[in-house]
């Protein structure tokens, strides 16, 4: 965070200063600002946030221990430190991370970027930092900090010497995005899909794209909206971008738009395409897996060029990046035996794309294994959802169908439905059992993923996998 002192931290979150008594109103901090005790290092800033299984007004003595200098709290503790009383801590950890970033944004060349989407957030996030990285310092989430908390939290990472921040913004409900992105008004606002995730808390695919839509209503005018032009519901935001004098730039695989992807080629050792621009032509070699994954490459190269950065630059940097994130398309095992663990997120649209995938990078003899579990914040679309991602199990020629978990038990009806009854599909309660039966029953050459919702809980099926075959 940038210095500030106890008195201008106290005025921006509307909070009451009751220093220690080696502190003043005077005093300067400029530490990091967490809400989690385990990360607080000497001199950072401690958000006491109430939880609902914990409150982290009992973790304050613990933050003072490890070296904060203040907390932020809602009612006064004993602790030995320098404390703002607010009226709800949250809220003042947002009101402190817009002032923050409004007065570097005063000061210097600070740009903000804003990315979101029903899937790809996080992969394109860190595409977007691996290129802006090489122009300056670059302010990015740490995995999925994308709510209320992770956000302004990611936001309070910047200091004077910042170039740019990229801050990517998810929601589970109407408004979420609009005030996340209020925080800041992004100079470059991302919007890369519009699917079924979370359709459960939206109310249904129509709700989810009012949500998406904030992010370009709160780009500042004369500001630009980088938008997937192959993505219907997408392409309307175009009007509002219009209205409130906001610049549009399209990606996508089609010839309307301003950066696209030709030959596209998918392969175990990753996905090669030709970046077409005004200014030129550019071979592309991605490390991370999957064809989706190239649409994300898209969007941070728009983005990129955009702010600046030349494309042949940009690219050199993005060929560089080795996975999305861990448990995203991140592959373990061995040549013998290669497991693709991508269960830290799932809907209808990422589980196709998976699905498509291993469907691609399996050669010929190799088999092709998929685990899969319960897509989550589906609302009443679950049963129907599930079932089609049976459905395209079987239609792609999967050769073992491994779901896991009673939430996930249509998708196997399913898929035993289409014909996968020979033994093809089988069904499992818990991830030991699914375990027990894939650590007897993979074999060489054997190409396997493992997909589901966080919830699931498969991400850590995946990893014991990985180790077990490495």
């Amino acid at each position: 965070m940038i210095r500030m002192t106890l008195a201008e931290v106290a005025a921006a979150v509307a909070g009451t200063l009751h220093p220690a008594p080696h502190d003043t109103p005077d005093t300067v901090v400029d530490g990091n600002v967490d809400t989690d005790s385990r990360e607080i290092r000497v001199g950072d800033i401690f958000v006491a946030k109430p939880g609902e299984v914990t409150d982290g007004h009992n973790f304050v003595a613990g933050a003072v221990a490890s070296g904060a200098v203040l907390a932020i709290v809602e009612q006064r503790v004993e602790a030995p430190v320098s404390q703002i009383v607010v009226a709800e801590a949250v809220a003042a950890l947002s009101d402190l991370a817009r002032t923050v970033v409004a007065a570097v944004r005063d000061r210097g060349r600070l740009k903000i970027i804003g990315i979101t989407g029903s899937n790809g957030k996080t992969t394109t996030k860190n595409m977007l930092a691996r290129i802006l990285e090489g122009e300056g310092e670059t302010v990015a989430p740490r995995g999925s900090f994308n709510n209320e908390v992770g956000a302004p939290l990611t936001m309070l990472r910047v200091g004077e010497d910042t170039r740019f921040l990229v801050s990517e913004f998810g929601a589970s409900g109407p408004g979420e995005i609009a005030r996340l992105a209020g925080l800041v008004t992004p100079d470059v606002g991302v919007v890369l899909m519009v699917g079924l995730a979370h359709a459960g808390g939206f109310g249904g695919v129509e709700a989810t794209l009012k949500a998406k839509t904030e992010l370009v209503q709160a780009v500042r005018p004369g500001g630009v909206a980088v938008l997937n032009r192959d993505d219907a519901r997408v392409a309307t935001m175009a009007d509002v971008a219009a209205s409130r004098g906001v610049d549009v730039r399209w990606f996508g695989r089609g010839s309307a738009a301003d950066v696209r992807a030709e030959d596209v080629e998918v392969t175990a050792a990753g996905t090669t395409c030709t970046i077409v621009a005004p200014e030129g032509r550019w071979p592309l070699r991605l490390r991370v897996l999957g064809e989706h994954h190239v649409m994300n490459a898209l969007a941070a190269l728009t983005a990129a060029r955009e702010l600046g950065v030349a494309l042949d630059a940009a690219i050199a940097r993005l060929e560089t990046l080795e996975i999305a994130e861990r448990w995203r398309m991140q592959p373990m095992g061995s040549e013998r035996v290669r497991i693709i663990n991508d269960a830290y997120n799932a809907s209808p649209d990422s589980m196709a794309a998976a699905l498509r995938t291993l469907a691609q990078i399996a050669g010929p003899g190799e088999r092709k294994v998929a685990v899969l579990g319960a897509m989550s914040e589906l609302g009443e679309l679950a049963g129907e959802e599930h079932d089609r991602v049976g459905l395209l199990a079987v239609r792609l020629r999967i050769e073992r169908i491994v779901v896991v978990g009673r939430d996930a038990r249509r998708l196997y009806l399913a898929a035993i439905g289409e014909g996968s009854w020979d033994g093809e599909a089988v069904f499992f309660e818990t991830s030991d059992d699914a375990f027990e039966y894939l650590r007897g029953e993979l074999r060489d050459g054997d190409r396997v993923l493992v997909k589901s919702s966080n919830s699931a809980g498969l991400r850590h099926l995946g990893d014991r996998l990985g180790e077990s075959f490495s």
